[in-house]
Formats: structure tokens, sequence, C-alpha cells
């Protein structure tokens, strides 16, 4: 297990979860969202990578208005 931080709250998750698990895991949308790991926004095709212990990660969504 690996502690990772998910929109400032600390969560413990397996030790070779990626974005993609993490949302699901947390049951947050994996569409229309934006995800950020320690600061660089991590591509789509990045999503079935690892995630290290200790990240800070930032699930962003996209808001219509003007």
């Amino acid at each position: 297990m690996i502690t990772v931080t998910v929109n400032g709250v600390d969560h413990d998750v397996d030790a070779d979860i990626t974005v993609t698990g993490l949302l699901a895991r947390l049951d947050l949308p994996d569409q229309g969202v934006a995800v950020a790991v320690d600061g660089s926004v991590r591509p789509r095709s990045t999503w079935d990578d690892g995630v290290a212990a200790g990240a800070r990660i930032e699930v962003l969504t996209a808001v219509q208005g003007g």
C-alpha cells in the first residue's frame, strides 16, 4: 500500500495503482476531467501509468460559463 493525496485528501491505495484505477476506486468521473500529478497535467494517454507514493493528485472538472 502507498498513500497519495487526491484533491487534498490522503488515500491508501495499492502500490500498482494507475490514474484510471484511482479514479474508479474513488468513484470519480473519467470523462470531462483533467488530472494533474504533482503539479503537471497528465495527458489521458498516460493514465494507465503508475502513480508514485506520496503523489499529489488534483482531479479537475471542466465547468462551462462566461
